[in-house]
């Protein structure tokens, strides 16, 4: 159980990075952070998209 615990904690402390809808700068808001924009105090924030490689395998019948 104490592996779980570990792998919880580290995910709390690390930041996901949001643009704000209004002035496009980038924020890190981590859990229980308030969502507002640190420039301008606008609450609605895009989340950023991630820069994995995501592959799409269509199959045509």
């Amino acid at each position: 159980m104490s592996e779980g615990s570990s792998k919880d904690s580290s995910t709390l402390k690390t930041p996901m990075v949001y643009i704000c809808g209004e002035c496009h700068n980038e924020n890190e808001i981590r859990p229980r952070d308030p969502i507002r924009c640190r420039e301008c105090g606008y609450r609605i924030m895009y989340k950023k998209r991630t820069k994995r490689c995501i592959l799409f395998i269509e199959v045509l019948l």
